[in-house]
Protein backbone atom coordinates (compact mmCIF):
# COMPACT_ATOMS: atom_id res chain seq x y z
CA UNK A 1 0.00 0.00 0.00
CA UNK A 2 1.48 3.34 -1.02
CA UNK A 3 1.65 6.09 1.57
CA UNK A 4 1.72 9.83 1.10
CA UNK A 5 1.45 11.49 4.51
CA UNK A 6 2.77 9.18 7.19
CA UNK A 7 5.68 9.62 9.56
CA UNK A 8 8.86 7.95 8.23
CA UNK A 9 9.73 4.69 9.92
CA UNK A 10 13.30 5.02 11.18
CA UNK A 11 14.10 1.30 10.92
CA UNK A 12 12.79 1.19 7.34
CA UNK A 13 14.94 4.17 6.36
CA UNK A 14 17.99 2.71 8.12
CA UNK A 15 17.53 -0.71 6.48
CA UNK A 16 17.06 0.69 2.98
CA UNK A 17 20.09 2.91 3.48
CA UNK A 18 22.13 -0.07 4.69
CA UNK A 19 21.21 -2.07 1.59
CA UNK A 20 22.47 0.78 -0.57
CA UNK A 21 25.46 1.66 1.61
CA UNK A 22 27.26 -1.64 0.96
CA UNK A 23 27.97 -0.21 -2.49
CA UNK A 24 29.56 2.87 -0.94
CA UNK A 25 31.60 0.74 1.44
CA UNK A 26 32.85 -1.46 -1.41
CA UNK A 27 33.95 1.63 -3.35
CA UNK A 28 35.10 4.24 -0.86
CA UNK A 29 36.86 2.02 1.69
CA UNK A 30 39.20 0.92 -1.10
CA UNK A 31 40.29 4.44 -2.11
CA UNK A 32 43.24 4.76 0.33
CA UNK A 33 44.45 1.29 -0.66
CA UNK A 34 44.70 1.76 -4.43
CA UNK A 35 48.43 2.39 -4.51
CA UNK A 36 49.13 -0.54 -2.14
CA UNK A 37 46.94 -2.86 -4.21
CA UNK A 38 48.77 -1.69 -7.33
CA UNK A 39 52.11 -2.66 -5.81
CA UNK A 40 50.80 -6.11 -4.83
CA UNK A 41 49.38 -6.91 -8.27
CA UNK A 42 52.23 -5.14 -10.13
CA UNK A 43 50.09 -2.29 -11.51
CA UNK A 44 51.92 0.99 -10.89
CA UNK A 45 49.96 3.35 -13.18
CA UNK A 46 47.55 5.36 -10.96
CA UNK A 47 45.28 6.13 -13.92
CA UNK A 48 44.86 2.41 -14.67
CA UNK A 49 44.24 1.66 -11.00
CA UNK A 50 41.28 4.05 -11.13
CA UNK A 51 39.51 1.27 -13.05
CA UNK A 52 39.14 -0.55 -9.74
CA UNK A 53 36.72 2.23 -8.79
CA UNK A 54 34.90 2.97 -12.03
CA UNK A 55 34.43 -0.62 -13.26
CA UNK A 56 32.37 -1.63 -10.25
CA UNK A 57 29.80 0.83 -11.61
CA UNK A 58 29.73 -1.11 -14.87
CA UNK A 59 28.64 -4.16 -12.89
CA UNK A 60 26.08 -2.09 -11.00
CA UNK A 61 24.55 -0.98 -14.27
CA UNK A 62 24.46 -4.38 -15.98
CA UNK A 63 23.24 -6.28 -12.92
CA UNK A 64 20.14 -4.14 -12.57
CA UNK A 65 18.86 -5.33 -15.94
CA UNK A 66 18.65 -8.88 -14.57
CA UNK A 67 17.67 -8.31 -10.97
CA UNK A 68 14.98 -5.70 -11.69
CA UNK A 69 12.77 -7.95 -13.86
CA UNK A 70 13.49 -10.96 -11.62
CA UNK A 71 12.23 -9.00 -8.60
CA UNK A 72 8.98 -8.22 -10.45
CA UNK A 73 8.52 -11.96 -11.05
CA UNK A 74 9.79 -13.66 -7.89
CA UNK A 75 9.61 -10.93 -5.27
CA UNK A 76 12.05 -8.41 -3.86
CA UNK A 77 13.59 -10.48 -1.08
CA UNK A 78 14.85 -13.60 -2.96
CA UNK A 79 16.68 -11.39 -5.46
CA UNK A 80 18.51 -9.56 -2.67
CA UNK A 81 19.79 -12.88 -1.29
CA UNK A 82 21.12 -13.92 -4.71
CA UNK A 83 22.90 -10.59 -5.03
CA UNK A 84 24.61 -10.95 -1.65
CA UNK A 85 25.78 -14.44 -2.59
CA UNK A 86 27.37 -13.21 -5.83
CA UNK A 87 29.00 -10.33 -3.96
CA UNK A 88 30.64 -12.80 -1.56
CA UNK A 89 32.10 -14.87 -4.42
CA UNK A 90 33.36 -11.75 -6.19
CA UNK A 91 35.04 -10.49 -3.01
CA UNK A 92 37.04 -13.70 -2.76
CA UNK A 93 38.15 -13.26 -6.39
CA UNK A 94 39.38 -9.74 -5.57
CA UNK A 95 41.39 -10.93 -2.55
CA UNK A 96 43.09 -13.70 -4.53
CA UNK A 97 43.56 -11.74 -7.79
CA UNK A 98 47.13 -12.00 -9.15
CA UNK A 99 46.76 -9.13 -11.64
CA UNK A 100 44.85 -5.93 -12.33
CA UNK A 101 42.77 -7.64 -15.03
CA UNK A 102 41.54 -10.38 -12.68
CA UNK A 103 40.76 -7.89 -9.93
CA UNK A 104 38.78 -5.76 -12.39
CA UNK A 105 36.71 -8.86 -13.20
CA UNK A 106 36.14 -9.34 -9.49
CA UNK A 107 35.11 -5.69 -9.10
CA UNK A 108 32.65 -5.93 -12.01
CA UNK A 109 31.15 -9.06 -10.41
CA UNK A 110 30.97 -7.23 -7.07
CA UNK A 111 29.01 -4.51 -8.81
CA UNK A 112 26.63 -7.02 -10.41
CA UNK A 113 26.00 -8.62 -7.01
CA UNK A 114 25.50 -5.31 -5.21
CA UNK A 115 23.14 -4.06 -7.91
CA UNK A 116 20.51 -6.34 -6.38
CA UNK A 117 20.22 -4.72 -2.91
CA UNK A 118 20.77 -1.27 -4.41
CA UNK A 119 18.02 -1.62 -7.03
CA UNK A 120 15.61 -3.55 -4.83
CA UNK A 121 15.88 -0.92 -2.08
CA UNK A 122 14.59 1.67 -4.57
CA UNK A 123 11.84 -0.71 -5.73
CA UNK A 124 10.75 -1.33 -2.13
CA UNK A 125 10.59 2.42 -1.48
CA UNK A 126 8.53 2.88 -4.67
CA UNK A 127 6.28 -0.02 -3.63
CA UNK A 128 5.61 1.75 -0.34
CA UNK A 129 5.57 5.50 -1.08
CA UNK A 130 4.84 7.84 -3.98
CA UNK A 131 5.11 11.46 -5.15
CA UNK A 132 6.97 14.16 -3.23
CA UNK A 133 6.73 11.97 -0.15
CA UNK A 134 8.69 9.27 -1.93
CA UNK A 135 11.31 11.93 -2.67
CA UNK A 136 11.30 12.80 1.04
CA UNK A 137 11.92 9.16 1.99
CA UNK A 138 14.60 8.83 -0.71
CA UNK A 139 16.34 11.92 0.66
CA UNK A 140 16.39 10.59 4.21
CA UNK A 141 17.61 7.20 2.97
CA UNK A 142 20.35 8.89 0.96
CA UNK A 143 21.32 11.12 3.91
CA UNK A 144 21.68 8.02 6.08
CA UNK A 145 23.54 6.27 3.27
CA UNK A 146 25.99 9.20 2.93
CA UNK A 147 27.33 8.46 6.41
CA UNK A 148 29.21 5.50 4.91
CA UNK A 149 31.27 7.51 2.36
CA UNK A 150 32.06 9.97 5.15
CA UNK A 151 33.81 7.33 7.27
CA UNK A 152 34.67 4.61 4.73
CA UNK A 153 38.08 5.92 3.55
CA UNK A 154 39.24 6.47 7.12
CA UNK A 155 38.03 3.00 8.11
CA UNK A 156 39.66 1.51 5.01
CA UNK A 157 42.98 3.18 5.82
CA UNK A 158 42.87 2.03 9.44
CA UNK A 159 42.09 -1.57 8.40
CA UNK A 160 44.82 -1.52 5.74
CA UNK A 161 47.45 -0.12 8.13
CA UNK A 162 46.56 -2.67 10.80
CA UNK A 163 45.83 -5.84 8.82
CA UNK A 164 46.60 -5.26 5.12
CA UNK A 165 44.38 -4.20 2.23
CA UNK A 166 42.89 -7.69 1.84
CA UNK A 167 41.11 -7.23 5.19
CA UNK A 168 39.05 -4.42 3.68
CA UNK A 169 37.22 -7.03 1.60
CA UNK A 170 36.68 -9.24 4.66
CA UNK A 171 35.10 -6.34 6.56
CA UNK A 172 32.82 -5.67 3.59
CA UNK A 173 31.71 -9.30 3.63
CA UNK A 174 30.99 -9.17 7.36
CA UNK A 175 28.94 -5.99 7.00
CA UNK A 176 27.03 -7.50 4.08
CA UNK A 177 26.20 -10.59 6.14
CA UNK A 178 24.83 -8.47 8.99
CA UNK A 179 22.64 -6.42 6.63
CA UNK A 180 21.40 -9.57 4.88
CA UNK A 181 20.33 -11.11 8.20
CA UNK A 182 18.64 -7.86 9.26
CA UNK A 183 16.80 -7.67 5.93
CA UNK A 184 15.69 -11.31 6.22
CA UNK A 185 14.36 -10.91 9.75
CA UNK A 186 12.72 -7.49 9.61
CA UNK A 187 11.67 -6.51 6.08
CA UNK A 188 8.42 -7.98 4.75
CA UNK A 189 7.94 -8.66 1.06
CA UNK A 190 6.48 -5.54 -0.61
CA UNK A 191 5.58 -7.02 -3.99
CA UNK A 192 1.98 -8.19 -3.68
CA UNK A 193 1.21 -11.58 -5.33
CA UNK A 194 -1.34 -10.00 -7.68
CA UNK A 195 1.35 -7.70 -9.09
CA UNK A 196 3.88 -10.42 -9.90
CA UNK A 197 4.75 -10.64 -13.59
CA UNK A 198 5.65 -14.08 -15.01
CA UNK A 199 9.30 -13.96 -16.03
CA UNK A 200 10.07 -14.15 -19.74
CA UNK A 201 12.33 -12.47 -22.23
CA UNK A 202 9.37 -10.29 -23.13
CA UNK A 203 9.29 -8.78 -19.63
CA UNK A 204 12.20 -6.50 -20.38
CA UNK A 205 10.90 -5.58 -23.84
CA UNK A 206 7.44 -4.69 -22.50
CA UNK A 207 8.97 -2.84 -19.55
CA UNK A 208 11.24 -0.84 -21.86
CA UNK A 209 8.30 -0.01 -24.10
CA UNK A 210 6.36 1.26 -21.09
CA UNK A 211 9.42 3.14 -19.79
CA UNK A 212 9.83 4.99 -23.10
CA UNK A 213 6.27 6.31 -22.96
CA UNK A 214 7.20 8.94 -20.40
CA UNK A 215 9.38 11.84 -21.58
CA UNK A 216 10.11 13.02 -18.04
CA UNK A 217 11.28 9.56 -17.03
CA UNK A 218 13.68 9.43 -19.99
CA UNK A 219 14.97 12.97 -19.48
CA UNK A 220 15.69 12.58 -15.78
CA UNK A 221 17.29 9.20 -16.32
CA UNK A 222 19.79 10.82 -18.68
CA UNK A 223 20.21 13.80 -16.35
CA UNK A 224 21.04 11.39 -13.54
CA UNK A 225 23.60 9.66 -15.75
CA UNK A 226 25.38 12.90 -16.60
CA UNK A 227 25.53 14.02 -12.96
CA UNK A 228 26.69 10.58 -11.79
CA UNK A 229 29.38 10.61 -14.48
CA UNK A 230 30.61 13.97 -13.23
CA UNK A 231 30.77 12.68 -9.67
CA UNK A 232 32.56 9.50 -10.77
CA UNK A 233 35.32 11.65 -12.27
CA UNK A 234 35.96 13.04 -8.81
CA UNK A 235 35.48 9.71 -7.05
CA UNK A 236 37.93 7.81 -9.25
CA UNK A 237 40.60 10.52 -9.33
CA UNK A 238 40.30 11.92 -5.78
CA UNK A 239 43.03 9.65 -4.41
CA UNK A 240 45.40 10.66 -7.24
CA UNK A 241 44.58 14.37 -6.81
CA UNK A 242 45.00 14.65 -3.05
CA UNK A 243 47.76 12.08 -2.54
CA UNK A 244 49.87 12.57 -5.70
CA UNK A 245 49.17 16.14 -6.82
CA UNK A 246 48.91 17.66 -3.34
CA UNK A 247 50.90 15.12 -1.30
CA UNK A 248 48.17 14.75 1.35
CA UNK A 249 48.45 11.00 1.91
CA UNK A 250 47.55 11.08 5.60
CA UNK A 251 44.88 13.79 5.27
CA UNK A 252 43.07 12.35 2.25
CA UNK A 253 40.49 10.27 4.20
CA UNK A 254 39.49 13.32 6.25
CA UNK A 255 39.19 15.63 3.24
CA UNK A 256 37.10 12.98 1.50
CA UNK A 257 34.90 12.67 4.59
CA UNK A 258 34.31 16.41 4.74
CA UNK A 259 33.29 16.58 1.10
CA UNK A 260 31.00 13.57 1.48
CA UNK A 261 29.50 15.31 4.49
CA UNK A 262 28.46 18.23 2.28
CA UNK A 263 26.39 15.83 0.17
CA UNK A 264 24.86 14.35 3.32
CA UNK A 265 23.97 17.80 4.67
CA UNK A 266 22.21 18.90 1.49
CA UNK A 267 20.46 15.54 1.17
CA UNK A 268 19.05 15.93 4.67
CA UNK A 269 17.95 19.49 3.85
CA UNK A 270 16.28 18.19 0.70
CA UNK A 271 14.32 15.71 2.79
CA UNK A 272 12.99 18.52 4.96
CA UNK A 273 12.25 20.93 2.08
CA UNK A 274 11.04 18.74 -0.78
CA UNK A 275 7.43 18.36 0.34
CA UNK A 276 7.18 22.12 0.84
CA UNK A 277 8.80 23.31 -2.40
CA UNK A 278 8.52 20.26 -4.68
CA UNK A 279 11.22 18.00 -6.05
CA UNK A 280 11.25 19.57 -9.51
CA UNK A 281 11.86 23.12 -8.29
CA UNK A 282 14.63 22.08 -5.89
CA UNK A 283 16.32 19.92 -8.53
CA UNK A 284 16.27 22.71 -11.13
CA UNK A 285 17.72 25.30 -8.74
CA UNK A 286 20.46 22.93 -7.56
CA UNK A 287 21.36 21.91 -11.13
CA UNK A 288 21.69 25.55 -12.16
CA UNK A 289 23.97 26.27 -9.21
CA UNK A 290 26.02 23.13 -9.98
CA UNK A 291 26.75 24.41 -13.49
CA UNK A 292 27.59 27.95 -12.34
CA UNK A 293 30.09 26.73 -9.72
CA UNK A 294 31.92 24.43 -12.15
CA UNK A 295 32.06 27.10 -14.88
CA UNK A 296 33.38 29.64 -12.37
CA UNK A 297 36.32 27.36 -11.51
CA UNK A 298 37.03 26.66 -15.21
CA UNK A 299 37.21 30.38 -15.98
CA UNK A 300 39.20 31.40 -12.90
CA UNK A 301 41.91 28.73 -13.22
CA UNK A 302 42.16 28.33 -17.00
CA UNK A 303 45.86 27.83 -17.78
CA UNK A 304 46.87 28.26 -14.14
CA UNK A 305 48.32 25.70 -11.67
CA UNK A 306 46.25 24.04 -8.98
CA UNK A 307 44.93 26.45 -6.35
CA UNK A 308 45.68 26.01 -2.65
CA UNK A 309 44.00 23.14 -0.84
CA UNK A 310 41.44 25.36 1.00
CA UNK A 311 40.29 26.93 -2.29
CA UNK A 312 39.95 23.56 -4.05
CA UNK A 313 38.09 22.03 -1.11
CA UNK A 314 35.79 25.09 -0.92
CA UNK A 315 34.85 24.74 -4.60
CA UNK A 316 34.26 21.01 -4.27
CA UNK A 317 32.27 21.49 -1.06
CA UNK A 318 29.72 23.87 -2.60
CA UNK A 319 29.71 21.80 -5.80
CA UNK A 320 28.77 18.65 -3.92
CA UNK A 321 26.33 20.57 -1.75
CA UNK A 322 24.19 20.71 -4.90
CA UNK A 323 24.28 16.92 -5.36
CA UNK A 324 22.09 16.27 -2.33
CA UNK A 325 19.26 18.12 -4.09
CA UNK A 326 19.78 16.16 -7.31
CA UNK A 327 20.20 12.40 -6.91
CA UNK A 328 17.14 11.57 -4.82
CA UNK A 329 14.90 14.02 -6.67
CA UNK A 330 16.11 12.88 -10.11
CA UNK A 331 15.40 9.25 -9.27
CA UNK A 332 12.01 10.06 -7.71
CA UNK A 333 10.89 12.18 -10.69
CA UNK A 334 11.98 9.48 -13.13
CA UNK A 335 10.23 6.74 -11.13
CA UNK A 336 7.00 8.62 -10.41
CA UNK A 337 5.10 7.68 -13.61
CA UNK A 338 6.28 4.04 -13.64
CA UNK A 339 5.32 2.76 -10.21
CA UNK A 340 3.36 -0.05 -11.86
CA UNK A 341 6.68 -1.46 -13.18
CA UNK A 342 8.86 -0.39 -10.26
CA UNK A 343 11.29 -3.31 -10.54
CA UNK A 344 12.05 -3.16 -14.25
CA UNK A 345 11.65 0.63 -14.17
CA UNK A 346 14.32 1.02 -11.49
CA UNK A 347 16.52 -1.42 -13.41
CA UNK A 348 16.30 0.49 -16.71
CA UNK A 349 16.75 3.82 -14.95
CA UNK A 350 19.79 2.58 -13.06
CA UNK A 351 21.27 0.78 -16.08
CA UNK A 352 21.06 3.77 -18.42
CA UNK A 353 22.32 6.30 -15.89
CA UNK A 354 25.18 4.05 -14.75
CA UNK A 355 26.29 2.87 -18.21
CA UNK A 356 26.24 6.49 -19.32
CA UNK A 357 28.36 7.61 -16.36
CA UNK A 358 31.18 5.02 -16.60
CA UNK A 359 32.64 6.03 -20.00
CA UNK A 360 32.28 9.70 -19.00
CA UNK A 361 34.34 9.06 -15.87
CA UNK A 362 36.96 6.95 -17.66
CA UNK A 363 37.38 9.48 -20.48
CA UNK A 364 37.56 12.67 -18.39
CA UNK A 365 39.53 10.97 -15.60
CA UNK A 366 42.31 10.23 -18.08
CA UNK A 367 42.99 13.97 -18.35
CA UNK A 368 43.31 14.54 -14.60
CA UNK A 369 47.06 13.93 -14.50
CA UNK A 370 48.92 17.06 -13.37
CA UNK A 371 46.08 19.46 -12.58
CA UNK A 372 42.51 19.39 -11.27
CA UNK A 373 41.22 21.74 -14.00
CA UNK A 374 40.03 18.95 -16.38
CA UNK A 375 37.86 17.58 -13.57
CA UNK A 376 35.92 20.84 -13.36
CA UNK A 377 35.64 20.98 -17.16
CA UNK A 378 33.99 17.57 -16.91
CA UNK A 379 31.72 18.73 -14.08
CA UNK A 380 30.67 21.75 -16.15
CA UNK A 381 29.98 19.78 -19.34
CA UNK A 382 28.04 17.05 -17.53
CA UNK A 383 26.12 19.65 -15.55
CA UNK A 384 25.09 21.54 -18.68
CA UNK A 385 24.00 18.33 -20.41
CA UNK A 386 21.93 17.41 -17.38
CA UNK A 387 20.39 20.89 -17.19
CA UNK A 388 19.55 20.70 -20.88
CA UNK A 389 17.77 17.38 -20.35
CA UNK A 390 15.69 18.95 -17.58
CA UNK A 391 14.76 22.00 -19.66
CA UNK A 392 13.51 19.82 -22.51
CA UNK A 393 10.70 18.47 -20.34
CA UNK A 394 10.26 21.27 -17.82
CA UNK A 395 6.61 21.88 -17.09
CA UNK A 396 5.43 25.40 -17.96
CA UNK A 397 4.10 27.54 -15.15
CA UNK A 398 0.33 27.80 -15.00
CA UNK A 399 -0.70 31.47 -15.09
CA UNK A 400 -3.94 32.23 -13.32
CA UNK A 401 -6.41 34.24 -15.39
CA UNK A 402 -9.17 36.43 -14.13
Amino acid sequence: MQKENVRPNFEFIALMASLMSIVALAIDALLPALSHIGITINSLDPLKNQLLITMIFLGLGVGQLFFGPLSDSYGRKPVVYVGFGLFAIASVICVLAPSLEIMIIGRVLQGIGLSAPRTIAISIIRDTYKGDYMAKIMSFVTAFFILVPVVAPAIGKWIMDAFGWQSIFYVQLFFGLLVCIWFWKRQPETLKPQFKVPFSMGVFASGLKEFLKYRETIAFTFASGFVTGAFLVYLSSSQHVFEDQYGLVENFPYIFAGLAGSVGLSTFLNGTLVVRFGMRKLAFMAMTAFCIIALTYVVLFWGRPNPSVPILVAFLFVQFLCLGFLWGNFRSIAMEPIGHIAGIGAAINGFVSTILSVPIANFIGGFVQDTVWPMFVGLAICGLLSLGSMLLVRRPKVVATA
